[in-house]
């Protein structure tokens, strides 16, 4: 069936890893040629052009008339049916900086809610993939939150909005949870600190402001590996544009961490 979530996942895996050699390939160049977006600090490269184009050229023969919405030429979602999400390089300031850390992001959704999705790592070449209903495997071997109880000793993800105004206020909340949780850590791709979670190397990871793009491969591992998963307009007290994942023994208390340090006011 063309709407099979584990037929959608081989899609996305094909597509995703052939943009992460092209990434990967031609970063040393494409690193010479840089644009802003929001802000000075939200760069997109020419390998993010490159690569989404790219995407969009396979998915049209892999999966002919179905629309494609990428961070970098943007689009819109088919009010019924299947659309894509790509994020050709999440983690740009990483690339730009020849930090290792950063991925390309196919998804699939149906109405609105990822059904299938590849997260790739062009310098590891590990690859993170999920089927609702089916699983989250890294490479093929399933993946497992953390059976994690205790906020104290949890290790959250976290992650800064690109305008300065807005990051003061996040580091106000940020300052406020360092003393309730083990230790933190900021990583700079949201679609991998999701993996994260997915595979247990977080605990939770909370972060304002992202793209679908950004979640959408992402959350759909994390809530198959038994995340708790609060996407953006989900939950009003985190801030229209929250984004949570957590480890189903310490969301309740997060969530209630975060109001209290004024995370729905950033």
């Amino acid at each position: 069936m063309r709407s099979d979530p584990r037929s959608l996942v081989d899609v996305a895996v094909q597509v995703a890893g052939q943009a992460a050699d092209l990434v990967k390939s031609t970063r040393e160049s494409a690193v010479a040629r840089i644009d802003t977006k929001s802000s000075i600090t939200d760069v997109v490269t020419a390998a993010d052009r490159e690569a989404e184009r790219l995407v969009r050229a396979l998915l049209a023969q892999l999966r002919p008339g179905e629309p494609v919405i990428g961070e970098e030429e943007g689009g819109t979602a088919a009010v019924e049916g299947l659309t894509w999400v790509v994020d050709p390089i999440d983690g740009t300031v990483n690339y730009l900086y020849d930090i290792p850390h950063y991925a390309v992001s196919v998804a699939a959704q149906l109405d609105g809610e990822s059904v299938a999705g590849a997260v790739v790592e062009p310098v590891s070449g590990r690859v993170w993939t999920a089927a609702r209903g089916h699983g989250a495997y890294l490479d093929g071997r399933p993946l497992r939150v953390s059976s994690e109880t205790r906020l104290e000793v949890a290790l959250l993800g976290y992650g800064f909005a690109y305008r300065a105004e807005r990051r003061q206020r996040q580091a106000r909340t940020w300052a406020g949870m360092a003393t309730r949780v083990r230790d933190m850590r900021r990583a700079g791709a949201a679609s991998l600190d999701l993996c994260a979670v997915a595979a247990g190397r977080l605990d939770a990871y909370a972060e304002h402001a992202l793209g679908r793009w950004d979640w959408a491969a992402g959350a759909l591992l994390a809530r198959e590996a038994g995340a708790v998963v609060l996407l953006p307009g989900e939950a009003p007290e985190l801030g229209a544009d929250a984004t949570l994942a957590a480890a189903p023994g310490i969301a309740d208390a997060l969530r209630a961490a975060l109001v209290e340090c004024g995370f729905g006011e950033v």
